[in-house]
């Protein structure tokens, strides 16, 4: 470990009750000690290091017992990651985000989990009914009303009055903090979230009662999260009498979110940025209209998409990550709302198991999101779905072996079933659309088409045997990362994957990579083996981040 010149002395160090050590035989265990500080001295037989004694910077040895001090740790126990503001705007002791995955996959039993462990996650509320998300809002506020939790709203580009009953829904229950997802522009339902209630309290300070964390992973559409609510959808919800003058005239002082994940190459609707040039981009931007605006308190900027190993949260952190999101990850766990076939998929696969597919939500705009390709044709079929449907002005003009193709192994039905099926569907959740497909074609086969991209989610969260060709299941290339890192460990197997210890680990481990890089940035060379973290029990990390120093 001395192969390299030895770092220049930075101050010096006086022994405590246990004597120093050397670093080829402790550096690994004191690694893991997060909570203890770690001094690195030169003694005459080489390199040692104590997590006891005192230390004074920038003072040379002046008597025997005093050693030349080469290195040194801070503790960082994994509460100390992140940034403060974050943490303590949303009552939270983790700078960890378990993020939302749609139809309930991020359950009502994951977020109260990650609530009672001092992070945070939001419900999966995308693809479901108001009635379904209320029902598990008054879950949360009834079973955690003291723990922190956030429930999603995705956009709904050609259904804003979901979006609205949603808002109301959050409004009336008093949901204060909202994910929004997959937002390609603003929309005055959101709007209307975050702008009610805006008050000044006794010190004249503006209040905003409604967080909101907004997801960006477009340049365009992250300014506009970062700025003030717009002025045309302050006026038009003023006319309406949704919000008030004051609230109105309050809005100018506050951006429209609280905090913005730059979301990298996650699963679901994702544009696939790599991280590490999109959180600095989105850092700077958010810098930039914070001094336009002057806001009292600029948003904290987060990272979602890749975040599955110690590595990536330490790389998150060390390059400014208010907190981290995590996804992929999360829907391989116990408590998640899929099936035991879906977990058991995601935990075989690899980093490059994962392609685009057409998305059911906004499959007319060619949008599409991140799914699970080993083990299914989904996104192949997908593809195809899509392919016809950008070809062709209505079902009939598909040739005839096509047809034959879609209704014996996408439908399993005649065209005209699957219409009767997907009818009744949309006249439950969006009646306008079974109009506009009475006098258009082409839209009656979109809305065919995307009933099968909708379907093939609820078979794969249902574990249907006979549709598992067909699963769709929203992941990243992090699922892959994360299984390399478990193999051998107790959390290569799904059933041992909890959430809450899952995300310990990835925070614990990133404690113990940043302290061994600050070691590396004061001159020691560290070798391979000293630095790796392996997963360990929930115990066993709390054992080591709540020891006092």
């Amino acid at each position: 470990m001395e192969r390299y010149a030895p770092p220049e002395p930075i101050g010096t160090w006086r022994q405590g009750q246990m004597p120093p050590e050397p670093l080829a035989t402790g550096l690994g265990r004191c690694l893991l000690e997060v909570a203890r500080p770690i001094y690195v001295v030169r003694r005459q037989d080489g390199l040692c290091l104590s997590q006891d004694g005192a230390a004074q910077l920038g003072a040379r040895p002046a008597a025997a017992e005093e050693l030349p001090l080469v290195a040194y740790v801070p503790p960082l126990p994994p509460a100390r990651m992140g940034d403060a503001g974050f943490k303590a705007r949303h009552g939270l002791r983790f700078a960890y985000v378990v993020g939302e995955m749609a139809n309930g996959i991020t359950s009502v039993e994951m977020v109260r989990e990650a609530g009672r462990a001092g992070m945070i996650g939001f419900f999966g509320a995308a693809g479901l009914l108001p009635s379904e998300v209320e029902a598990a809002a008054a879950r949360l506020q009834e079973e955690t009303p003291a723990l922190p939790f956030g429930i999603n709203l995705i956009h709904s580009p050609g259904n804003l009055e979901l979006e609205a009953a949603l808002v109301e829904l959050f409004l009336r229950r008093q949901v204060r903090l909202v994910s929004a997802s997959a937002f390609v522009d603003l929309t005055w339902p959101l709007v209307h979230y975050r702008v009610k209630g805006l008050h000044r309290d006794a010190r004249g300070r503006v209040v905003c009662p409604n967080r909101l964390i907004g997801k960006a992973s477009r340049v365009e559409v992250a300014r506009k999260f970062l700025a003030p609510p717009p002025e045309k959808f302050l006026a038009r919800l003023a006319e309406r009498g949704l919000i008030t003058a004051e609230e109105a005239a309050l809005a100018a002082a506050v951006p429209m979110v609280d905090d913005l994940t730059a979301e990298a190459d996650s699963g679901g609707h994702t544009d696939n940025r790599p991280a590490i040039t999109l959180l600095p981009t989105m850092r700077a931007l958010r810098d930039e209209t914070a001094a336009v605006h002057g806001f009292a308190e600029p948003p904290g900027i987060g990272l979602g998409g890749g975040v599955a190993t110690p590595d990536a949260a330490a790389a998150a952190f060390a390059m400014g990550a208010a907190y981290v999101v995590a996804g992929s990850i999360h829907q391989a766990c116990v408590e998640a709302g899929t099936s035991p076939a879906v977990a058991a998929m995601l935990a075989e696969a690899g980093q490059a198991d994962v392609a685009m597919a057409p998305a059911a939500d906004m499959f007319e705009m060619g949008v599409k999101v991140q799914v699970l390709k080993r083990g299914t044709m989904f996104p192949y079929r997908a593809a195809k779905l899509y392919e016809l449907y950008a070809a062709h002005a209505s079902y009939d003009q598909i040739p005839a072996k096509q047809r034959e193709i879609l209704e014996r192994d996408f439908f399993r039905c005649t065209f005209e079933q699957e219409w009767e099926q997907t009818r009744r569907f949309f006249m439950q959740r969006d009646p306008k659309q079974v109009e506009r497909a009475a006098k258009d074609p082409k839209h009656k086969m979109a809305l065919v088409f995307r009933s099968y991209l909708g379907r093939s989610s609820t078979w794969a969260i249902q574990g249907e045997p006979t549709r598992k060709i067909d699963y769709q299941i929203w992941c990243g290339p992090a699922i892959g990362a994360f299984n390399q890192w478990v193999k051998g460990s107790f959390l290569e197997t799904p059933l041992k994957r909890l959430t809450v210890t899952v995300a310990m680990n990835l925070l614990f481990g990133a404690a113990v990579v940043t302290r061994t890089n600050w070691l590396r940035a004061q001159g020691l060379a560290i070798p391979g083996s000293a630095a790796s973290v392996r997963p360990m029990e929930l115990a066993d990390i709390h054992q080591r981040i709540d020891a006092s120093p």
